[in-house]
């Protein structure tokens, strides 16, 4: 089971098992605890998208650069789309 997984399981408080026939499942959490851990999952998500674009966005000579902006952009878009995709779940936190 991957590791990043398992540790936002964790932080949300639930408890997973794994089954080699099904990959994981859920054993123990409640409805909270199941939102939480999708809110980790999705937030993780984000800081993934930002780590790819952000150091081309600090880099100004890489900004004037046609290709990295529009890179940049794209990064920018992505997490504006995944923030409100997921608008409810995380209540304005990512």
């Amino acid at each position: 089971m991957n590791e990043r997984i398992k540790l936002l399981a964790e932080q949300a408080q639930i408890r997973l098992f794994e089954d080699k026939s099904f990959g994981w499942s859920v054993i123990a959490g409640t409805d909270q605890h199941l939102e939480k851990f999708a809110e980790l999952i999705v937030q993780e998500c984000v800081k993934q998208v930002k780590a790819q674009y952000e150091p081309v966005f600090i880099d100004t000579a890489m900004m004037t650069d046609t290709h990295w902006a529009g890179y940049v952009q794209c990064g920018v878009d992505s997490v504006a789309g995944i923030r409100e995709h997921f608008s409810e779940l995380t209540n304005g936190t990512i």
